[in-house]
């Protein structure tokens, strides 16, 4: 075949960043998800997807199609890793991944009419990017000729977690790509045990390479009802620097559908092409357990463990707290500084069960983590009580938080690295390490990291009511102003 690279169009990713990842609680949270997480490397999996497809003489900049609480650490990550995006389109509510992958393709056909899309679950794991990349080049030729192609994965062994496609005949003038016969649901074990000794079922790994107008031929002929209605919402869609954000009324009045029902299972344009990538879609810590380096004992430890007599169990500690762990077996300790998970790991699947009981008792442990992200950085309780709280905040270089007042409440800040500029009614003044001041009740007030540093600052709250949403806002850099 003739080098893809040199006789190709390059190709636009397209990462898919939705999902709150639930069966990786206490990790994985609502405002925090597994694909913004390093939970498999050292990078986070967003960053992981994106650098797959980081070769400037095959692919694009991405597209990031994402939820708008998500949209700065997106932004900030991609950043770190120097692949800024071409566009990050936040959805106003999750419409399922057909919806998803036509606002970037309405995007694209209007920037590139011949544009060819790799789309790419931003929670997935690939140990072997070779083979993967191979299968692209391998696809290419299909997609170019108008047909809309799948990855399946070679099963290593039966399982019941994933959905499966079964293949028919090669297509003809092309390397390894097949028909599609059809897609099955997830089966039972007998029958998914059939599918692996049958030798033509793969799974269903949710990677797809399309035409981004074929694509869009195929949902208006298919699901109309997505098209028209994504097709308005872009039409309406509103930007703001890299953001693009679709029309919400038109885009929420979408059927919530995947590509699989919407397209892939209707289409006769439908191809799959077969490949062992060292694929996981990470959808459970059995799965981390599975795919990740464990001792001779067989067990995953991550962070400050302690294991005694334990075997193939999966042990981790976020922020510092130590685990001390004595005669496990096939066990799962996940503990972060707010949170401890405790589960036999055949019940991984299960822990979405311990979300639910959180989010049906009223608490937000499902939805914050004890660190919360904010576009200007970060900040965390460090002790609450009857009348006061106190929190450590870090701003970012360069930026800076609304202009804002309290009703109810004072605050004393404390600068303990950084210079802190800070607007305190008419009064604006800069504060060092060791300096401090007092915003009285009321008080219009804001914070500012003027360096090139990060601003570390220990404020203390005191009042009767303590909430995030009692803040009034005046001016904003991050359109939360009403």
């Amino acid at each position: 075949m003739n080098n893809p690279v040199a006789s190709h169009p390059r190709i636009w990713p397209v990462l898919l960043s939705g999902g709150s990842g639930t069966r990786l609680w206490p990790l994985s949270r609502t405002l925090y998800p597994k694909q913004l997480l390093p939970l498999a490397q050292e990078e986070t999996m967003l960053q992981v997807t994106a650098l797959r497809a980081a070769d400037a003489d095959r692919y694009h900049e991405p597209i990031v199609v994402a939820g708008e609480d998500h949209r700065f650490l997106i932004e900030r990550q991609l950043d770190a890793c120097k692949l800024p995006p071409a566009a990050i389109i936040l959805e106003p509510e999750g419409r399922n991944t057909a919806a998803a992958i036509a606002t970037a393709a309405e995007w694209l056909v209007k920037k590139d009419p011949e544009a060819i899309m790799l789309v790419m679950p931003s929670d997935h794991v690939i140990t072997r990017p070779a083979a993967f990349q191979a299968a692209i080049d391998a696809a290419l030729p299909a997609v170019i000729a108008g047909n809309l192609a799948t990855f399946g994965i070679t099963p290593s062994s039966p399982q019941t977690g994933y959905g499966y496609i079964q293949m028919g005949s090669d297509m003809p003038a092309t390397n390894g790509v097949k028909t599609v016969l059809r897609f099955v649901e997830k089966p039972d074990m007998a029958t998914a045990t059939g599918y692996v000794v049958d030798g033509s079922y793969v799974w269903n790994s949710g990677i797809f390479l399309l035409g981004a107008r074929a694509y869009l031929a195929a949902l208006t002929h298919h699901a109309s009802a997505v098209a028209k209605a994504v097709g308005h919402a872009m039409e309406n869609a509103s930007t703001d620097g890299n953001f693009i954000r679709p029309a919400a009324l038109e885009f929420k009045g979408s059927p919530n559908i995947s590509i699989d029902y919407a397209v892939m299972e209707k289409t006769d344009k439908a191809c799959v092409v077969p490949v062992d990538m060292g694929w996981s879609d990470v959808g459970s810590w059995d799965s981390l357990w599975d795919i990740g380096t464990k001792d001779a004992a067989g067990n995953l430890s991550v962070g400050d463990i302690k294991a005694i007599d334990c075997q193939n169990s999966l042990m981790r500690s976020e922020d510092g707290a130590t685990v001390a762990a004595i005669g496990l077996k096939d066990m799962i300790i996940v503990a972060t500084r707010d949170a401890v998970l405790v589960a036999p790991r055949e019940r991984a699947q299960d822990v979405k069960l311990a979300v639910d009981a959180l989010k049906a008792d009223g608490r937000e442990l499902h939805k914050f983590h004890s660190v919360v992200h904010r576009p200007w950085g970060t900040y965390q309780t460090t002790d609450l009580g009857e009348r006061f709280q106190t929190k450590r905040i870090v701003v970012n270089p360069g930026a800076k938080l609304s202009l804002q007042m309290h009703h109810h409440r004072s605050e004393h800040w404390v600068v303990v690295r950084g210079t802190a500029k800070v607007t305190l009614g008419e009064d604006v003044f800069l504060l060092q390490e060791n300096q401090s001041t007092y915003i009285p009740v009321g008080t219009v007030h804001r914070l500012e990291n003027p360096g090139h540093m990060p601003l570390d600052l220990i404020e203390v709250q005191c009042g009767p009511y303590l909430g995030e949403d009692d803040i009034v806002r005046f001016e904003d850099s991050y359109g939360r102003v009403p």
